[in-house]
């Protein structure tokens, strides 16, 4: 019965990350050719300031509260941990708007495009409302599921009839807040159903919510360093053509990991409870072939896929898309053996400590290039690639370490 409530919450989680990468797919060949180069570059650079946003809202909640709510004896209890979390994500969103106004003050490209970035944070604040982390701890992934593509493709589907150019660019966060709008009303209502009232203590239970999941968080802020941060300094020293090329392959190795996404988090509840290390061999058994052969498509038929996806003018960045093909590679069990592995045997220090050192060697790599005038983007990638390896390596280190956690835990269950 659990191995097939796995599989259910897995499959549930691949039509929402199958909709992750075909929904932005459809709109992205549309937006870079009806945008100029500049202003798609802007576009994606205030999406990635906003990753940052979403980060400190998100505060690694998805993880630390869905272990709580699985690990909650009774709906009461779920009710307090829902409410607690809320509340530290009202205040969370505050510290991330003053960030966010920091933000603009010193970067030109988000200081000249003021108004775009405000509305962009708009849906970022409405993701406190979606309870992401409750559907995944009481494994409903359908909720989750079914209000992301009600979200998405309501944004989606209007892109086409307002974003005609540079002009109405701002229409596309405005999409996506009217989505999220929708989205959280239908969560709302599904939220009811399971007879589960939300209150919340004083602020020394808050501060504990958050205290317990600050490691999550920092290990979330840390991985931004492998993104986000690649493109916030991209934006400062390179060309906003620059800007969107770097852009458009991080969409495309997004789009790529999003089919990633799935396994783990549809395993992660039962790892939770189960610590069962068999699990983890049948999925690289399955999946490694899968991404190999999709790494060798892309090598051979990345001036196609340009095409396809970007229009003529993003053929000059077949480079850059060859270059970054080994992180797609590594980051599939690098992703596996991180929250789904240790995460679930309780090795959360470890696990973070994976992200930031790994985080550590990329931002110290990252200024070496700026000090040696070496900052490219076929620089940038080539790091990219190596720190991924780091990680990995990191995280099979510990996994190897703490073997016998899963070793323990199978004996016990045949006992």
């Amino acid at each position: 019965m659990k191995k097939g409530k796995v599989v259910q919450n897995t499959i549930m989680l691949y039509i929402m990350n199958i909709a992750q990468l075909v929904l932005p797919l459809i709109t992205l060949p549309y937006l870079t050719r009806v945008l100029s180069v500049s202003n798609y570059g802007v576009v994606n650079y205030v999406k990635s300031i906003m990753f940052y946003m979403q980060i400190i809202v998100e505060f690694g909640f998805l993880l630390s509260a869905t272990k709580d709510i699985v690990k909650a004896k009774n709906n009461k209890e779920i009710g307090w941990i829902v409410g607690n979390v809320t509340i530290a994500k009202l205040i969370l969103s505050c510290f991330s708007f003053v960030a966010l106004l920091l933000f603009s003050i010193f970067i030109p490209i988000l200081r000249d495009n003021l108004l775009f970035t405000f509305l962009s944070f708009i849906p970022v604040f409405l993701t406190i409302f979606l309870f992401d982390y409750l559907f995944r701890g009481i494994e409903e992934m359908q909720v989750i599921t079914t209000r992301y593509l009600i979200m998405k493709s309501i944004s989606t589907v209007l892109t086409f009839f307002v974003v005609k150019g540079d002009s109405t660019m701002l229409y596309i966060p405005i999409l996506d807040t009217l989505g999220s709008l929708v989205a959280v009303f239908f969560v709302i209502k599904e939220f009811k159903k399971y007879n589960i009232h939300i209150s919340w203590g004083k602020f020394s239970d808050i501060w504990q919510t958050l205290n317990s999941s600050f490691l999550y968080f920092v290990s979330s802020m840390a991985s931004t360093a492998f993104g986000a941060f690649n493109t916030l300094l991209v934006g400062i020293l390179l060309s906003p053509r620059d800007v969107a090329f770097w852009s458009l392959v991080m969409q495309m190795i997004g789009a790529v990991q999003a089919l990633y996404t799935p396994i783990n988090n549809g395993i992660y509840p039962e790892m939770v409870r189960s610590k069962d290390f068999r699990m983890i061999e049948k999925v690289m058994l399955i999946f490694m072939p899968i991404v190999t052969l999709g790494c060798l498509f892309t090598y051979f038929f990345a001036p196609l896929i340009l095409i396809i996806i970007g229009g003529k003018k993003y053929l000059a960045m077949t480079f850059l898309v060859r270059d970054i093909i080994p992180l797609l590679f590594i980051s599939f069990p690098s992703m596996l053996f991180g929250w789904p592995v240790l995460g679930a045997i309780e090795k959360i220090k470890e696990t973070t400590f994976t992200t930031v050192l790994t985080s550590i060697v990329q931002i110290l790599g990252l200024f070496g290039l700026i000090l040696i005038h070496k900052f490219s983007l076929t620089s940038i990638a080539l790091l990219r690639d190596f720190t991924e390896a780091i990680l990995l390596l990191s995280r099979l280190y510990f996994c190897y370490k703490f073997r016998y956690c899963f070793i323990n835990k199978r004996r016990k269950s045949n006992d």
